[in-house]
């Protein structure tokens, strides 16, 4: 059986397919997580969207 730690408030949480809150250990912390995304608190590090451009240009 495997054990991780609930992303939000760290309890440990047994990730069996019994847990319908996997890898949070409740609906709450679930919850929670899902506002810190719709707030935008996470972030993906990327290029600039003008970037991209630059890249795609060929230089002749």
């Amino acid at each position: 059986m495997t054990v991780v730690s609930c992303p939000t408030c760290g309890k440990k949480v047994e990730w069996t397919p019994e847990n319908k809150f996997r890898p949070f250990c409740s609906e709450r912390c679930k919850q929670i997580d899902l506002g810190a995304w719709a707030e935008e608190k996470y972030t993906i590090p990327g290029a600039p969207p003008g970037d991209a451009d630059e890249d795609s240009v060929s230089k002749e």
